[in-house]
């Protein structure tokens, strides 16, 4: 695989059990660019080496005064030259290569899952983390797998070394083969610890990113309510916690690449010493001495790589376990479905609720708590966050659907929709069934302001689909995004959609235009809009009441407003003890009523007794009388404490 090859035609199904096995998995996903990066690196690293030999073969030609062998010396220089260059190029593309690719696979792994999961990713894992695995973390996997094969072609370049030394010269190669893998395994006993404290710092440094993410999302909000300061505070003690931990990580790296300089010192040091004391002896010659002591020189370079594979591994182990905890989840329905890929057309019922969505009709679905509506919403469109009975559209269930089918037939927009960066002809470029274009979708979301925004918000630009929109629409305001949602939405045109809160954000008269126009744009199609909105409720076919997450009422708007109290309470925000004093009221004014109209305009009007009234009757009416002024009198004091 190629950088120009991206992205992969199927990133394969990763080996999520572990962190450790996902870097395997990778790792072994990307044989043929480990293979290359091995070759080019074992080229490299044996010309680096090979040098030294050069250098005392030059030594040795120059004492025996011999012109042809210094000259085939300087010959072999020019080729381990020609090796160092060629290798170090190819070295460098083939790993810059193998992590590009690592990493994409790794995007690509966390997109797929994302689409995947939907929604119910960011519920099951923080949104702040999920952004971490796909920034931070990705290149940290990134630099172990490329980092692997570098690390091996200098293994293999010491053991070669080691080897041509003790065949070279035995007295000075048996201590070269005896102290390089003591080198190399030195700072073993520290690795541990260096990769606890590596462990540390990404785990704070994630809540830091999380921290961010979550006050950058809710900025608007914090201004709103003056709490900048207080999230800013804990972002400055979350900040110095990651340097904190970052200091003591380094404190040990730098430990570990003091020992990585000491040891190759100690080991020169007491070559030089046994190699003078052999050449005094006359057992080696200066040539020798002279390529021994700079093979053992030059080898510190390969040597490196062991600390920096050591050091790759301590911070992409964690990387690699937060991405295989994010890729490990599964969704709770089988994406394959048992079904042929189809988009049935029909009712949309769902029988743990009993809410039934009529085909073609715009139905409302008042739901007291905005979770419990959220997740139904999520059920309504085949993305439930638990196990239980599927939701049915014309009788087929939404779980024996391919997923593509589902989310073909069913389309969910929640309450937070996201906007992509782009140009609005981007955003508006979605999968549709092109029966509603994108004048309509826009004059039915009530976006003309919208539109003038972005015009004038954009140099040289006078098209508003050429307009750029920033990330995620920050530059607009919560009502201009959630309009501009809507139209995306209402693009697709897909059999059934789902709104939930689509007006949140908007004013009451713009509210009241949306309304009229999604009812004619979608009029055929099957419309459910969760909503405690009156505007949106009094435009519905039908309006459903789920309490305690089961239908209650059905009927229309105006209707549940006089008979269903608990639909009163959720659309009018009407508190308990209103809703008693409303019920007070009404007992009241009943008891009123049922007096004796003509007796109690008697008793007001006359003074005296009662003409034609026995003393029994006239006593009787005087002592109504004052009950219903004592009626009326506790009426006023309800109204007014109301």
């Amino acid at each position: 695989m190629q950088i120009q090859d991206l992205p992969y035609p199927d990133p394969g199904v990763p080996d999520a059990r572990s962190g450790p096995r996902f870097l395997w998995w990778l790792g072994r996903n990307q044989l043929g660019g480990q293979f290359k990066s091995l070759a080019w690196g074992l080229l490299h690293f044996v010309s680096v080496s090979a040098l030294p030999f050069c250098v005392g073969f030059a030594v040795q030609a120059v004492v025996d005064r011999s012109g042809s062998r210094l000259a085939q010396t300087g010959g072999l220089m020019v080729l381990c030259g020609a090796g160092i260059a060629v290798g170090d190029t190819f070295l460098h593309r083939a790993a810059v290569t193998n992590w590009i690719t690592a990493a994409a696979r790794v995007q690509q792994l966390l997109a797929r899952q994302a689409a995947h999961l939907g929604s119910a990713l960011t519920r099951r894992v923080a949104a702040g983390e999920v952004v971490a695995v796909s920034t931070g973390d990705v290149e940290k996997i990134g630099w172990f797998v490329e980092a692997l094969s570098r690390f091996l072609a200098a293994a293999l370049t010491i053991v070669i070394v080691c080897v041509g030394l003790f065949v070279y010269q035995p007295a000075l190669g048996v201590v070269v083969a005896v102290g390089v893998p003591l080198l190399a395994v030195s700072v073993l006993p520290l690795l541990p610890r260096a990769t606890r404290r590596a462990d540390v710092q990404r785990e704070k440094a994630g809540r830091a990113t999380e921290l961010a993410s979550d006050t950058v999302a809710g900025l608007r909000v914090l201004r709103g309510i003056g709490g900048e300061e207080l999230f800013l505070d804990r972002y400055r003690r979350a900040s110095q916690e990651v340097r904190h931990a970052a200091v003591r990580s380094a404190r040990m790296w730098a430990v570990i690449s003091a020992i990585q300089v000491l040891m190759p010192g100690l080991l020169l040091i007491a070559i030089v010493w046994h190699g003078v004391r052999l050449a005094r002896e006359g057992r080696i010659t200066v040539g020798e001495l002279v390529t021994v002591y700079s093979a053992v020189m030059v080898m510190s370079y390969p040597l490196r790589h062991f600390e920096e594979i050591a050091m790759a591994y301590s911070f992409s182990r964690p990387s690699a376990k937060r991405a295989a905890r994010v890729l490990a989840l599964e969704r709770v329905t089988d994406t394959g479905g048992t079904r042929a890929a189809e988009a049935p057309a029909g009712d949309l019922y769902d029988p743990d609720t009993g809410l039934l969505a009529p085909s073609g009709r715009l139905t409302a679905v008042v739901c007291g708590d905005p979770d419990a509506a959220g997740r139904l919403a999520e059920r309504l469109g085949g993305h439930p966050a638990e196990e239980g009975v599927s939701v049915l559209l014309d009788g087929v269930p939404l779980d024996e659907l391919p997923l593509d089918s589902a989310r073909t037939a069913v389309l969910v927009q929640d309450k937070d929709p996201v906007l992509l960066s782009g140009s609005l002809r981007e955003l508006l470029d979605v999968p549709s069934s092109g029966a509603v274009g994108a004048e309509e979708a826009l004059a039915a979301a009530q976006c003309g302001d919208v539109l003038v925004a972005l015009v004038q918000g954009s140099l040289d630009t006078e098209d508003p689909m050429d307009a750029r929109i920033t990330e995620r629409g920050r530059s607009l305001s919560g009502g201009q995004r959630q309009r501009l949602a809507l139209a995306r939405s209402l693009i697709t045109d897909p059999e059934v959609l789902v709104l939930d809160e689509p007006t949140s954000a908007v004013d009451s008269h713009t509210e009241a235009r949306i309304a009229d126009g999604v009812r004619e744009l979608r009029t055929g199609r099957t419309t459910v809009v969760f909503t405690s909105s009156p505007l949106l409720l009094d435009h519905a076919d039908r309006v459903v009441l789920v309490h305690e997450g089961a239908v209650v009422a059905v009927g229309a708007h105006r209707e549940l407003l006089r008979s269903e109290p608990r639909y009163r309470a959720v659309v009018t925000r009407e508190t308990e003890e209103e809703s008693a004093s409303r019920d007070e009221q009404a007992v009241l004014r009943s008891e009123l009523g049922s007096r004796d109209d003509p007796l109690r305009s008697a008793a007001e009007h006359d003074e005296g007794p009662l003409r034609g009234a026995s003393d029994d009757d006239e006593a009787s009416l005087r002592g109504a009388l004052d009950d219903e002024t004592a009626l009326r009198s506790a009426l006023e004091e309800i109204e007014e404490s109301a």
